[in-house]
């Protein structure tokens, strides 16, 4: 006996470990089974990490493990993915493993872990699941050397936590199965036979962007008949839940050359209005189980003929209920009166002969009693749709008699009575003339809110009346925050924007007495402490957005516009929308106790919003613009000092930040300004205070600034500005330079002094030579402005030119005084002067003039002038007009 157990021991030994041998053995050759049937069969790429053998936790058969398995198409869907399982698990016999790379393993189980499958069909037509080699020969044999691969012997197989997508482009069709928990057992070897399954899963159905079923959740248990010969599968003992709804059917699939021969029909076995109830969502239909209801609900169907590429089977479902209601427990309402006769129909196969009539759909809350009917016909083309609304409905009573979650809660009276009948092909072309609506709709003490604005809306009434082609608005009547607006106009494609991609398009008065822009804008809760610093890495903060779906014209009138700091006045223009860019054209407004005309386009299509402007100011108040304008601000500071008024007009382009603000440091364009003022208030300006002190015989406060006119033209953050004049008593003025957004300044301001200004002991000497000449004389004092507008660095050459004209009339004084008298004066200046001619220039020609023809006075006058200018501005004697004009002085 000890013998027997010992050999028996030996055998069990020896068979573990061959068991254990075997995986380390054969996993290279499953290995290449696998790879070699993709690379010779398939169009695709397939991949995945591992594959691993067991026999000892499956004896006596054999478990095979494949791990991230994946599958990526080739062209036309390069580099899209087919298919990804998590894990892939296939059991087979063990003499299976044995048999030569030639022969076909025998599968009897598989199961599935998170198969995700994604099959397409492009607009071209083609699909992305044609993966399947064709054949370099028209006749395959039966076997050859290379016909590896798998056969099916399957008794029990598994799908779990899966997904699959369905989307067809040529149809505009998409069909999401998720959560997929499938399984079945049976014997699929024998000629007849019984399989048992059971599914579980959510549905998601959409077709020309409709959705029809919206993540419902379905369940099927389902006892098959399986014909193997015949390849007829006929259902027995099945039931079947679209939500909570249950739906019993029976009826068979047979697979026929053409295609599949369908013979199925259904009905709801309990026939309650509850079983209506349940088909929706259980996102919306919470506690269906304690609804009270009355009335009936039916649904039944026939399912019948060939699924083929030309043909579908015959379609008639039929939905019915009559004198029904429901009521929620925990809900102050309920439903009453509701009807329902409704059905989905085709008797020739024909897919574009399906079509649905809703009959009468029916329902009551309170008192308001609501009705609606509709056709829809050739479902797959071009829609064709004929519908009805007739009713009152309090929009307050939604949620007190349905437990639906809104974001915001609904109020107002809602009026319909609107016939409608169009096709969709009229709505995407907007051919307005097949567009029939012909009612009318009103709504009052309607509030909306959402998160996307400020402040809830409150549209105290608004009528619509529907004729074809085209809604007319006949009234609007809204507030919201402070901001007050009323409306008329028309809408050309209000079902193009409700059942399409169509931009909103129409044309409406606007007016308001009290219109501020801040109650149209959404707050900004994305701000953190490094909003304000630039980085290009970083992606800026979403800014306002024009909406892409308005192609309308505004015609705008308010009473006041407040925007920011500012209160506008009497606005009044046109604005045009479309294209996520809004034109303003003949805008006007009263503002700063002036006018402000307004041209040009903001645009928010690019990540940046941008504008390009025209600015007409009249008679503006030139201190307040200058202090609340911060554009204005930027481009002249010393403005903000003058009292008076300002006609400008100004040429503008650049970005807007966050707030709709021009972006100073982007703007660029013009401006010709004219200043009406006659006083200056030096007070708080460091400038004028500055000057003052280094020009002691200038009074600021007292400058001549009438009629001033000056170009500016500024770009990359910087403010140039063309040479202008103006006037200090009998002092001119040349005003040029230029300064940055940041208020660095490079200016200089050239007076023409005359000498009598520049001191006792200058006004002395030329007392003493009494000489009419040398009495008007004026010097060139020049001061040199930089710094900021708030702490200025000025610099002049007034010091040394009195010095140096000091010197030059006392040396005139001096031969003077020894008797020489104007003959001595003149050769002095003449030798100063140097050279037998000159040249004397006006502003109409310039002639050559012999120095010995000249008079004595020129001679006095043309020579200090000579002096002056070396010693002032150290040039020498040109034929320019300025220095001519200097000399005629």
């Amino acid at each position: 006996m000890k013998k027997v157990l010992k050999i028996v021991g030996i055998i069990l030994l020896l068979f573990i470990a061959i068991l254990i041998a075997i995986p380390f053995v054969l996993e290279s050759k499953i290995d290449t089974i696998v790879q070699n049937y993709a690379d010779e069969n398939l169009n695709a790429e397939l991949t995945f990490d591992d594959i691993s053998l067991s026999l000892i936790s499956s004896f006596p058969k054999a478990e095979v493990s494949v791990d991230n398995l994946k599958i990526v198409n080739r062209a036309p869907f390069e580099g899209e993915t087919l298919a990804t399982a998590k894990s892939l698990s296939f059991e087979m016999g063990i003499m299976q493993l044995l048999k030569v790379t030639e022969e076909p393993l025998e599968i009897n189980e598989i199961i599935a872990n998170e198969l995700l499958l994604v099959l397409k069909t492009s607009k071209t037509g083609a699909v992305n699941y044609d993966i399947v080699k064709e054949s370099d020969t028209e006749s395959t044999p039966v076997e050859t050397e290379t016909s590896s691969g798998f056969s099916f012997d399957i008794d029990n197989y598994e799908l779990n936590n899966s997904a699959f997508t369905y989307i067809d482009d040529t149809s505009n069709i998409a069909f999401y199965l998720t959560e997929i928990n499938h399984k079945g057992t049976g014997i699929f070897s024998g000629g007849k036979s019984e399989l048992d399954t059971n599914t579980e899963a959510n549905v998601t159905f959409a077709m020309d962007s409709t959705e029809y079923l919206s993540n419902n959740s379905i369940k099927l248990d389902a006892l098959i008949d399986l014909d193997l010969d015949q390849q007829k599968y006929t259902f027995k003992e099945n039931k079947g839940y679209i939500n909570a709804l249950p739906l019993e059917f029976d009826g068979f699939v047979q697979l026929v050359e053409a295609g599949q021969q369908i013979d199925i029909t259904f009905k709801n076995p309990e026939a309650s209005f509850k079983d209506f109830l349940a088909i929706i969502p259980k996102a919306y239909a919470k506690d269906i189980e304690n609804v009270s209801t009355t009335g009936n609900f039916t649904v039944n169907g026939i399912i019948k003929g060939l699924v083929s590429e030309e043909t579908i089977p015959t379609l008639d479902i039929n939905l019915n209920s009559s004198n029904a209601s429901f009521k929620f427990p925990d809900l102050p309402k309920s439903v009453r009166n509701i009807s329902i006769d409704a059905s989905i129909k085709n008797t020739t196969g024909n897919v574009d002969d399906t079509f649905v009539n809703i009959n009468k759909l029916n329902f009551q809350i309170d008192e308001d009693i609501f009705k609606s009917e509709a056709s829809i016909k050739n479902l797959t083309k071009n829609m064709l749709v004929v519908a009805k609304l007739d009713g009152v409905l309090n929009l307050a009573n939604i949620t007190k008699a349905y437990p639906v979650e809104l974001e915001n809660e609904l109020s107002g009276i809602l009026k319909a009575n609107v016939s409608t009948s169009f096709d969709m092909d009229a709505i995407e072309t907007n051919a307005y003339q097949r567009i029939k609506n012909v009612g009318s709709v009103s709504l009052s003490n309607f509030v909306f809110s959402s998160d996307d604005i400020l402040n809830p809306i409150q549209i105290n009434k608004a009528d619509l009346t529907f004729k074809p082609g085209t809604v007319s608005l006949n009234n609007f009547d809204a507030q919201t925050g402070k901001s007050d607006f009323t409306a008329t106009g028309t809408i050309n494609n209000l079902l193009g924007f409700m059942l399409s991609d169509k931009n909103l398009e129409g044309n409406f008065n606007l007016n308001s007495n009290i219109f501020a822009l801040s109650d149209f804008m959404s707050e900004d809760t994305t701000t953190t402490e490094t909003s304000n610093k630039t980085n290009e890495n970083t992606p800026a903060a979403e800014s306002l957005k024009i909406p892409a779906f308005l192609d309308c014209t505004i015609t705008a009138n308010a009473k006041t516009v407040i925007y920011d700091n500012l209160n506008l006045k009497n606005v009044k223009g046109q604005l045009i929308i479309k294209d996520q860019t809004a034109s303003l054209k003949n805008m006007t407004t009263d503002i700063f106790n002036g006018q402000l005309g307004i041209s040009g386009n903001v645009s928010t299509k690019s990540a940046k919003p941008s504008f390009d402007m025209k600015l007409g100011m009249q008679n503006f108040d030139i201190s307040q613009s200058f202090k609340d304008l911060e554009m204005l601000k930027a481009l002249a500071p010393i403005a903000k000092v003058l009292q008076g008024k300002l006609n400008s007009t100004i040429d503008i382009s650049g970005f807007l930040d966050e707030s709709f603000s021009p972006d100073l440091a982007t703007m660029s364009g013009s401006a010709l300004a004219e200043i009406l003022t006659d006083k200056v208030d030096t007070s708080n300006s460091p400038l004028l205070t500055s000057l003052d002190s280094k020009l002691d015989f200038i009074d600021f406060s007292k400058l001549d600034l009438k009629d001033i006119k000056t170009n500016l033209s500024f770009e990359n953050g910087s403010v140039s500005v063309k040479p202008f004049t103006i006037n200090y008593k009998d002092i001119p003025i040349e005003v040029s330079g230029s300064h940055s957004f940041a208020n660095t300044m490079n200016y200089s301001a050239v007076l023409q002094v005359p000498a009598k200004y520049l001191g006792s002991e200058v006004n002395r000497l030329i007392g003493k030579i009494n000489d009419n000449e040398v009495n008007n004389l004026t010097v060139p004092i020049t001061a040199h402005i930089g710094g900021t507008f708030a702490s200025p660095n000025i610099q002049t050459d007034l010091t040394s030119g009195v010095s140096s004209l000091t010197k030059q009339l006392i040396e005139i004084e001096k031969q003077k005084l020894i008797g020489q008298g104007k003959d001595k004066i003149n050769d002095l200046l003449g030798g100063i002067l140097g050279g037998n001619s000159t040249t004397k220039t006006d502003s109409t020609k310039t002639t050559v003039v012999d120095s010995t023809k000249q008079t004595n006075q020129d001679k006095v006058k043309e020579g200090v002038s000579n002096i002056l200018g070396g010693l002032l501005g150290g040039k020498k004697k040109t034929d320019t007009k300025k220095e001519a004009d200097s000399t005629k002085n």
